[in-house]
């Protein structure tokens, strides 16, 4: 390897995934670190001069190039798992997290940044300027002694404990197989059956092969005709690495790690002078409070709730009449019965419908709306990746390059679960060389995998999440922002980071969109008018059980980081906010919040009433496109172009609420989001 260069040290250009090798992390850690201790001592010595520019051209450059090197790492840590490579990634982890709660604490640097004259400062530096400044006092800057030392102890145990629950979950998820005979999967669809029948014969096995991976796990718990089937797999997945799971997986347990989590935040709180944790959550965020916020999701829980009653009494009716199914509706039977009084109320089934979304389709359907309504052309590029399905693209305006984005759609083992994007590097004017950097973002999926040389068929759920996902990467990637900190999505507020994500979602309900992103597996034939008006009545179907369902998880995590002693157990809160909020009550045995990745390993601590929040200003912001279609439905170009420039160009740059105000020339309200999920009495 010696003679080799390492890969993670070519940071200019694209990170080269196909080169980097678990062996190459230690070395490039060291040499990065170094580069970055060093920048750090330059600029904090005391005739270094406190100009923005200075420290960005010595400071920001070393770190960026230390952020994208580790953030390629991380990466394949979550889509390329092996031994090897958590390893690595293990032994780096402690070095990078000193480094980073030690750079956001240091008071030299703190001292630097308060010198800095604000009036040198343009617009979108003093936006920049004023988050840093903040973010000094958040990470621990203003601390002396042993508070200071403490904090960095913590910052370092969390990282561990941190990576160990994401861990713990996939391989919890990854062990589990089950093996059936194909006979007890009646009901499921062919495809689904047919790639389990391919796993299984691959791994010599005879039967189909059934996992807890989304593509395997849903379609079996909408369709298997088999309850105990059903209530096997549902058991299986919701004790997943939990003290509820099977003898011989207790050793995946995160109730340990979540108690010591809970506990070292709340201590981290008070160090900095909070009570709580989730006090110091919303210090960045829109809102105000985590009183507000409480308040917001119990408001909205009564609204819900007769909607979500109805939803359940006709759940119960049905299963009653038509399935003659009189006892207590089990957990396992829910997804299954839902389906049927689906098919029987709109007379389609989501089967039906997935053959019309093949993926290739879906994608140039989704490019062709990005590409009209946001003035963009997107282009197959080349880069090194990590996995032969991985595609790479290029977004041009007017010729110029914009941004680029890796694909990851198909789910495989050692890929964690869920979708998501991430930033590869954003935009910034670079401070070394002058020249303007152009941002690249990772979107990643878990879908099905096509099988025997068939496209994948994406369920519309499906669809609906890579939408989601796009409108995060256009936020990263159409920004015009030029300082780093606050382009894209750096600097936004988190509780508005989903309105761009969950606006692109509307979409997918559009004739005139989704007319153009459909062709029939076999035949070829674009969905059916006549099919998509079924889907579209069947849209708000069940939509008053799902918000209650988002707002348990949201008070749950709220509340959790709120009012919580953390020295204590976290069910009994967990169960009484369901006493609160749920129309159906899960098995005691359920250990949903021990997989609960956003709050206990992403960033969404205290903040996964996110979704909910954004959900208003994406509803609201969505209605000026409905305010203004054509005659066929087609959104206006010239909305298109106003939400452009005051959302997705404007970035971090400025607070959210101005954005949306830019945008709306009002406040978000609430009334468009009830609307649009059908929960408004006639």
């Amino acid at each position: 390897m010696s003679a080799q260069p390492n890969p993670l040290l070519e940071t200019s250009g694209l990170p080269l995934f196909d080169q980097i090798q678990p062996e190459h992390v230690a070395p490039a850690m060291d040499v990065l670190l170094a580069d970055a201790n060093q920048a750090l001592e330059t600029v904090t010595a005391a005739d270094f001069p406190a100009q923005w520019q200075a420290i960005a051209q010595t400071l920001d450059v070393s770190t960026e190039r230390l952020g994208i090197s580790w953030g390629a790492v991380s990466h394949l840590n979550s889509v390329a798992d092996s031994p090897e490579l958590r390893a690595a990634y293990n032994a780096a982890l402690p070095l990078l997290t000193e480094f980073w709660t030690r750079l956001g604490s240091d008071e030299r640097l703190y001292a630097k940044y308060k010198a800095i004259d604000t009036r040198t400062l343009n617009t979108e530096q003093k936006q920049a300027h004023q988050n840093a400044l903040r973010g000094f006092v958040l990470g621990g800057a203003e601390l002396q002694g042993e508070a200071k030392v403490r904090y960095a102890a913590i910052q370092e145990r969390l990282a561990e404990l941190i990576q160990k629950f994401s861990e713990n979950t996939l391989d919890a998820t990854d062990r589990f197989a089950l093996y059936v005979s194909e006979d007890r999967l009646a009901g499921v669809p062919a495809d689904v059956v047919q790639a389990t029948r391919a796993a299984a014969e691959q791994e010599g096995q005879a039967g189909c092969r059934l996992t807890l991976k989304m593509p395997v796990y849903l379609p079996v718990m909408q369709f298997a005709h088999d309850a105990a089937l059903r209530e096997e797999l549902y058991k299986a997945h919701v004790t997943r690495a939990s003290d509820q799971a099977p003898e011989d997986s207790r050793h995946f347990d995160n109730t340990a790690l979540m108690q010591e989590i809970l506990v070292l935040r709340q201590e981290e709180s008070r160090l900095l002078g909070y009570d709580n944790y989730a006090q110091v959550s919303v210090v960045p965020k829109m809102a105000e409070s985590p009183e507000k916020v409480i308040g917001f999701l119990r408001d909205l829980a009564v609204r819900a709730r007769p909607f979500a009653e109805k939803d359940l009494a006709d759940l119960r009716e049905f299963a009653a009449k038509e399935l003659g199914h009189n006892g207590p509706l089990n957990a396992w039977d829910v997804p299954y019965i839902s389906e049927k009084l689906k098919e029987a109320r709109y007379s389609f089934s989501e089967q039906e419908v997935k053959q019309y979304f093949t993926a290739p389709k879906v994608l140039a359907g989704l490019f062709k709306i990005i590409e009209t309504l946001f003035e963009v052309s997107i282009r197959p590029d080349q880069a090194p990746v990590w996995h032969p399905a991985v595609q790479f693209f290029r977004i041009e305006r007017a010729g110029q390059l914009v941004g680029q984005f890796y694909l990851d759609q198909p789910a495989r083992a050692g890929k964690r679960g869920g979708a998501w994007m991430d930033d590869v590097r954003g935009r910034w004017q670079r401070p070394d060389t002058g020249a303007l950097q152009t941002p690249v973002a990772h979107l990643v999926c878990n879908f099905a995998a096509g099988v025997n040389g068939q496209p994948a068929l994406l369920t519309h759920d499906d669809v609906i999440t890579l939408f989601h996902e796009f409108g995060h990467g256009l936020h990263h990637m159409l920004t015009q922002v030029n300082e780093r900190d606050v382009s894209g999505i750096s600097g936004v507020e988190w509780d508005a980071v989903e309105l761009p994500s969950q606006f692109m979602e509307n979409f997918c309900w559009e004739w005139s969109v989704l007319s153009h992103m459909t062709a029939h597996v076999e035949t070829g034939d674009p969905l059916p008018r006549e099919l998509f008006d079924k889907m579209l009545a069947a849209k708000n179907f069940q939509s008053g059980l799902q918000t209650l369902r988002q707002i348990e998880f949201s008070l749950f995590d709220m509340l959790v980081h709120a009012e919580h002693d953390p020295s204590q157990d976290f069910m009994p809160l967990l169960q009484e906010v369901r006493n609160e909020v749920s129309v159906m009550q899960p098995p005691a045995f359920n250990r949903m919040a021990h997989t609960f990745s956003h709050i206990f390993a992403g960033g969404y601590a205290a903040g996964y009433y996110s979704y909910k929040w954004a959900e208003v200003l994406s509803a609201d912001a969505y209605a000026a496109f409905e305010e203004t279609a054509g005659a066929d439905g087609s959104p206006s170009l010239e909305t298109g172009r106003r939400y452009r420039q005051a959302i997705l160009e404007a970035g971090g740059s400025r607070p959210a609420l101005e954005s949306f105000k830019a945008f709306r020339g009002r406040e978000p309200s609430l009334d468009a989001l009830l609307r649009h999920q059908g929960m408004v009495s006639a």
